[in-house]
């Protein structure tokens, strides 16, 4: 998935992560309202002095009179003190949430540049991309538990969980002796990984009024600048002089702080009635969790497959099918793949976005190494431009005056994708400048932040209260699917059209080995599969 990307959190400045809970109204929000069916839309009740904020499993929903102020403050049209995502009433879960999302980033940037090192020093090349994708298949279950887990007893214990095994798993990983022991680390890392994204997006939900969360949104990519751009420099400084583990060991530690700043305001957020009460088993039990544990699984067969290119692939490539198709048609909403109006749609786009994004993305420091004898570190410096322009682009759809224009910016951004992509090939021409790929990308990344800001902005619009988890883990999911389909689409048209061995060319031991033409048909298929996400944008409401 990204998991390990910005739009992961509903986002911006990469690719993220990230997408959404309740509707646009105060009921929406989960401000105040007990979700039952004689309670009048953003009714509340309130508390005796002294009375627990948070309601337990099954109670009907109380607020404080502190709740009562901040709603509303929240809706006194922007003025006063209160009035934005760092006012009084929002500044401590702001900046915590906020250093969340920059600690995820930096690790996620750091990490590609630490992982060639880690897995020569633990002598597992062979199961190199299996230390991604234990992060991408783990959190596709995550994402699915911390759905139900927060529609049935709200987003504190998976928010909280998820931080814990994030934390974790970078230990893990860090003081790993083995390659297994570190997939294992960045399996756990992706278990907390999908659990955090999904419970951010609830608590936005519940905690900031509809006008503000555009705001909250377009902060979820800022957060991403500044680790996209120092991450890899600081991880390969680490890297250098105090060992490749320190990158992962070192933030752990770092994570407390955010949550010492956030955990009054969890504390005291509302929640609305919660669906049918039941303890971990059935949660783990429950539908949507088997179906995504049966997508992770075919995950990881389709990967053992790929990887094995062999009669007796066959199987695993055949099991891996016939789990992952089911479950991706059950897990997402209905009317998903035929683009119907609303919510599906939305859901879709995020897919198609980010897939065609982090595919084309995933080429383009090979292409220049192997077709313009760039350096790495300068191939991926090309990139860094986008992370940028995709804060401005989501700083831009969080415009009040803009709001009017929300399909029309999806479109818009949909377009500059496009065109980004197709324009990245040119480089293989000899008269053309390097620095065309640099340019195209600051293009994308402004259309990514007007799209995937906005999907998460509409999620939480289209979506009732008691959806909330769910609905958020359904447009990760499609992140993610996205992701993995259109990457591995990618690596078949390369193939296919004589691009040869990715890692040998990567090293450098052939630049012939990657025809340009293999490039060509990786770029067309990704512009192409942007322009389909245009005309889905234009069904999203």
């Amino acid at each position: 998935m990204t998991a390990d990307r910005p739009h992961d959190f509903g986002t911006g400045a990469g690719t993220g992560t990230g997408t959404g809970p309740h509707p646009g109204s105060a009921e929406g929000a989960g401000i105040g309202t007990d979700g039952g069916a004689d309670a009048a839309p953003g009714a509340v009740t309130p508390a005796a002095p002294g009375a627990e904020s948070i309601a337990p499993p099954g109670a009907e929903i109380t607020a404080t009179p502190g709740h009562l102020a901040r709603a509303a403050a929240a809706d006194d049209g922007g003025g006063g003190p209160d009035g934005g995502i760092l006012g009084r009433a929002h500044r401590a879960l702001t900046l915590g949430i906020v250093s969340v999302v920059s600690l995820v980033a930096f690790e996620a940037s750091a990490v590609n540049t630490a992982m060639p090192v880690a897995a020569r020093a633990l002598d597992g090349i062979g199961l190199y991309a299996f230390g991604f994708s234990a992060f991408f298949t783990a959190s596709l279950f995550a994402m699915a538990l911390a759905g139900e887990w927060s529609d049935r007893r709200g987003p504190l214990g998976p928010l909280f969980s998820g931080i814990a095994a994030f934390g974790t798993g970078l230990l893990i990983a860090g003081a790993a002796r083995s390659m297994g022991m570190f997939i294992v680390g960045r399996g756990v890392q992706g278990i907390g990984g999908g659990l955090v994204v999904v419970s951010l997006y609830v608590v936005v939900g519940r905690a900031y009024p509809e006008r503000l969360r555009p705001s909250i949104m377009a902060s979820f990519s800022a957060a991403w600048v500044v680790p996209v751009i120092v991450g890899p420099l600081v991880a390969g400084t680490v890297t250098e002089h105090l060992g490749w583990r320190w990158v992962f060991l070192a933030i752990p530690a770092l994570i407390l702080l955010p949550l010492v700043v956030m955990l009054p305001a969890l504390r005291t957020l509302p929640r609305t009635r919660p669906a049918p009460a039941g303890g971990v088993r059935q949660v783990l039990g429950s539908r949507r969790c088997l179906l995504a544990l049966a997508v992770a699984v075919g995950a990881c067969l389709l990967q053992y497959a790929g990887q094995h290119p062999a009669w007796s692939a066959l199987l695993p490539a055949a099991a891996g099918l016939a789990l992952l198709a089911p479950g991706i048609v059950r897990l997402l909403p209905r009317g998903t793949f035929r683009a119907a109006r609303g919510l599906p749609s939305v859901v879709l786009l995020r897919g198609l976005a980010a897939g065609a994004l982090v595919a084309a993305e995933s080429f383009i420091p090979l292409m220049l190494v192997t077709q313009r004898g760039l350096s790495a570190t300068v191939a991926g410096l090309s990139l860094t431009g986008g992370g940028l322009t995709w804060a401005l682009g989501s700083y831009v759809q969080s415009r009040p005056r803009l709001e009017p224009y929300r399909e029309r910016l999806m479109v818009l951004g949909m377009v500059l994708l496009a065109l980004a992509i197709a324009l990245v090939p040119l480089v293989l021409l000899d008269g053309v400048p390097a620095g065309i790929v640099a340019a195209a990308w600051t293009l994308g990344g402004f259309g990514m932040g007007l799209n995937i800001s906005s999907a998460g902005v509409l999620l939480l619009k289209l979506s009732r209260p008691e959806e909330a988890g769910s609905n958020s883990a359904s447009l990760q999911m499609s992140d993610a699917l996205g992701n993995v389909t259109f990457v591995g689409l990618g690596g078949v048209l390369f193939v296919a059209f004589g691009g040869g061995e990715i890692g040998a060319s990567a090293s450098g031991a052939s630049a012939a080995m990657s025809h340009p033409a293999a490039f060509v048909a990786v770029f067309a298929m990704m512009a192409a599969v942007a322009l389909a996400g245009s005309v889905t944008a234009c069904r999203v409401k």
